[in-house]
């Protein structure tokens, strides 16, 4: 069957609400693979915090909140060899394909662990479900855009609805598994985002093949048979031996032989990446073979990579931190009903359905008015956001600290703090992946997306290792991990601010507004997915 496509000329497939029939499989197939992600997240470090006698681990939360940090940036370091793997190999259908049956496979083990093998089925899952996140996410926003040969509005728009199943199923895993999490066992909710990543895998195996056709069937091929053949080969060897190493570290692991410490694994993969990102920028500025334009973009880039890594170590503490707020400090109960825990992560997401509509329309009317904000001041506005958001935080525990723990605060606090990060995700997030496209250096988009990655990926580790603080135990702990989560964005804000004049002096001549950013043609769909997809790709 032909492809369902917008043509290049005009002619287009408007079966799902006037879009190509190809983006309602890609839209469910998101939507479940989203909401197996997010409904697991908010109860890890709930489960792996729990006594050992109440269905949970009984790790320290510094150390449970140092596996999600770890498991989250993981997720985001493995899109780079995913789509790497799709381009080069096996083409962007079947890495799709492998991704969602790892990523089932995933949750089969950890919604096992409690009957099966314990830790080691646990942690066996998470590592699919990295692998096989890496596997789909870049791939799958790859094919959205491959929908629209054409480009144009329907492209953006295409990509907002498809930006729409990423947050229902978000907001609808956050509040079944948690439901079904904390009334009725850990592993009852680990279980429902099992059979939500099931019915994803299903729905892409069936409907794939009828409503995209060709697309997406094979990788990018080298006009020389003998190249092509040697490269898979080459991506063969490389994968194999990843697979075979991480099998070694596991079977080492649960067999005693090697102890491994999550603070101080998590402490030396953030140095590592840190360290990559440093390096690679020094060796593009300096054996690069740029000119001195291109230059100047290149340190804009870092500047906005540091300010990302910052704003993300704080927005994601929402699993760790804020998660273990919400369930020993905030008063949850309405009407006589206690609301779980783990409900207060979906607020993000409401949030993000509410007002992404708001701030796309506040970019356009202020552009429309040549009211043309730029970049760095967006980053401003956001680390301010954001800043407000855990400021907030701040009131309500210094009140824990003062009352001994005696009393619990207002939900209000918290779903607050959220709105404020809300709107700072909003003015930050997809106005630095657009800036990544339109600062890089034409030869270097691919890799400079690939550095933003791995900043998000290192500000989610950074997350996870600050956000165990918050304890019953150690009151004290928390308004001091809320303060100096404050002074970052405070500061961070501020130099962004001061900046953005030179910046944007720096900057001239590339285009200033959302309507003036390059369109990236479909030999990079990747990036053009993380226009409207924003974090979550």
């Amino acid at each position: 069957m032909s492809a369902q496509v917008d043509d290049l000329n005009g002619k287009a497939d408007r079966s799902f609400f006037g879009h190509p029939a190809g983006l309602s499989t890609l839209f469910m197939t998101e939507m479940w693979e989203r909401f197996s992600y997010y409904g697991i997240r908010p109860l890890l470090v709930l489960f792996m915090s729990t006594a050992l006698l109440n269905g949970g681990f009984g790790f320290e939360r510094p150390q449970a909140s140092a596996i999600v940090g770890i498991y989250a940036a993981s997720v985001y370091l493995a899109s780079l060899p995913g789509g790497w793997i799709a381009d080069r190999w096996l083409g962007l259908r079947r890495s799709i394909q492998f991704g969602a049956f790892l990523i089932t496979m995933g949750h089969l083990c950890i919604g096992l662990s409690g009957f099966v093998s314990g830790k080691v089925m646990f942690f066996v899952g998470l590592i699919l479900i990295v692998l096989g996140t890496g596997m789909l996410k870049p791939n799958i926003s790859a094919i959205v855009g491959d929908l629209y040969p054409g480009g144009g509005a329907r492209r953006d728009a295409g990509f907002s609805i498809f930006y729409m199943g990423i947050n229902t199923g978000s907001l609808l895993g956050q509040l079944v598994t948690g439901f079904l999490g904390e009334n009725y066992g850990f592993h009852w909710g680990f279980g429902a985002a099992g059979v939500g990543m099931l019915f994803g895998f299903l729905w892409f195996t069936f409907r794939a093949q009828p409503t995209l056709g060709e697309i997406g069937k094979e990788p990018t091929r080298d006009p020389d048979p003998a190249k092509q053949s040697s490269r898979e080969s080459n991506v063969k060897i490389l994968v194999a031996g990843i697979l075979i190493a991480i099998a070694i570290v596991v079977a080492l692991a649960a067999f005693g032989v090697i102890t491994l410490d999550p603070q101080v694994v998590g402490k030396y993969y953030a140095y590592v990446l840190a360290l990559i990102v440093i390096a690679y920028f020094a060796y593009v500025f300096v054996f690069g073979g740029l000119n001195f334009d291109e230059k100047k973009r290149i340190i804009v880039i870092a500047i906005l990579s540091f300010a990302a890594l910052i704003f993300w170590a704080a927005f994601e503490q929402a699993p760790t931190s804020l998660q273990l707020f919400a369930k020993d400090f905030t008063q949850r109960e309405f009407f006589g009903w206690e609301v779980p825990a783990t409900w207060f992560q979906s607020i993000n997401s409401l949030f993000i359905i509410i007002f992404a509509p708001v701030f796309a329309w506040l970019w356009v009317w202020l552009g429309n008015r040549n009211i043309n904000i730029s970049s760095p001041a967006k980053f401003a506005f956001g680390l301010a956001m954001a800043a407000v958001g855990f400021g907030l935080m701040i009131i309500p525990a210094n009140a824990l600290v003062a009352t001994g723990g005696a009393i619990k605060v207002s939900a209000l606090w918290l779903t607050f703090s959220y709105l404020f990060q809300t709107f700072g995700e909003l003015s930050l997030s997809p106005v630095g992946l657009s800036s990544m496209t339109k600062l890089s250096p034409r030869r270097y988009v691919g890799q400079m997306m690939g550095i933003w990655f791995l900043a998000t990926s290192l500000g989610n580790l950074i997350a996870g290792l600050v956000g165990g603080s918050v304890d019953p135990e150690k009151l004290e702990q928390t308004p001091t991990l809320f303060t100096w989560t404050t002074i970052a964005l405070v500061i961070a804000a501020v130099v962004m601010a001061l900046l953005s004049y030179p910046i944007a002096r720096m900057m001239r001549g590339q285009p200033e507004t959302l309507d003036d950013f390059p369109k990236v043609e479909p030999a990079l769909p990747p990036i053009q997915a993380e226009l409207k997809i924003g974090r979550d790709s």
